[in-house]
């Protein structure tokens, strides 16, 4: 497996947790996947915590759900990986929403978590 691909798996692990979690309306299981100081900027201000991602995601609708490509991995050292992703959040009574998501996993006590989460909102 090449650096690529196993930096791909990591960052598909994590974000099909993420992407589980999003579906099932689940804000605290999203919550636990970032460090206790993450930087979370979604589409409203940001925020620093497990507390502000799990009240972000509390907000959300119900029905939401998220689609995910990769587009760009990088590892600028041992325990961190940059992911480059483009996602669509769907919902049951709106328009799609299309987003890129650059996000930085750090890997602490054999755990990969998000310790920062940046939204960019596309058109």
């Amino acid at each position: 497996m090449t650096r690529t691909a196993a930096q791909e798996v990591v960052l598909r692990d994590v974000m099909d947790q993420w992407k589980s979690a999003v579906d099932a309306h689940e804000p605290e299981k999203i919550a636990v996947l970032f460090t206790e100081d993450a930087i979370f900027q979604g589409l409203h201000p940001y925020s620093v915590g497990r507390r502000g991602v799990a009240e972000y995601y509390d907000s959300q609708p119900l029905g939401l759900r998220a689609a995910y490509e990769v587009l760009e991995t990088r590892s600028p050292a041992e325990d961190v990986l940059l992911g480059y992703l483009g996602v669509v959040f769907s919902f049951t009574d709106r328009p799609d929403i299309h987003v890129t998501l650059s996000i930085v996993l750090r890997r602490l006590a054999d755990q990969w978590s998000i310790s920062h989460y940046q939204v960019t909102r596309l058109g």
